[in-house]
């Protein structure tokens, strides 16, 4: 058969093009605070299409204790988790940087299907490349059964409001 030298394309998450995703390293304080942000308000958006996007094609990931290598394993961790973990609102912030890294301290809430609440805490350490993808994410994670009551992220599905409380302000 003829193919003309023409090769099939590549869905978006799959090309290798590099892709700018600013703020680009090397990271000042306001820079670094502004990548977390970005980051808790893409993760907040529960869109494993545009969170997969900010990580290298080749990204190297430590989630707990699973292992992913690859934007397209990424994706489908993501994808995985946002089904079972339902409501789910996330709050970053940046515990220390230099460079091209950045280290951050998380918290996020949510419930599973049979209405069971959950927060969990945990801490990143971020490595980017020169064009402010995401090249590694080293995750520690613990969770804890919580009350519906004591839950603190209430806002509307999605980014947290400008005005909402950060971690250390609601003291976790």
């Amino acid at each position: 058969s003829f193919s003309f030298g023409v090769q099939p394309r590549q869905p978006l998450r799959r090309r290798s093009f590099r892709m700018s995703r600013p703020p680009l390293p090397p990271f000042n304080s306001e820079t670094a605070a502004q990548k977390a942000r970005a980051a808790e308000d893409a993760w907040n958006s529960r869109d494993s299409d545009r969170v997969a996007l900010a990580y290298t094609p080749n990204t190297r990931w430590r989630n707990r204790n699973e292992f992913h290598v690859g934007r397209d394993a990424v994706h489908g961790f993501l994808t995985r988790k946002w089904r079972r973990e339902l409501e789910y609102r996330l709050i970053k912030e940046v515990w220390a940087f230099t460079g091209n890294r950045i280290a951050v301290r998380f918290a996020y809430e949510f419930r599973d299907d049979s209405g069971n609440w959950f927060r969990a805490y945990g801490n990143e350490n971020w490595h980017f490349d020169e064009h402010g993808l995401m090249e590694e994410r080293h995750a520690s994670i613990n969770e804890l059964p919580i009350k519906e009551s004591e839950r603190l992220f209430h806002w509307p599905l999605g980014a947290r409001p400008a005005d909402h409380k950060g971690l250390s302000e609601l003291g976790l």
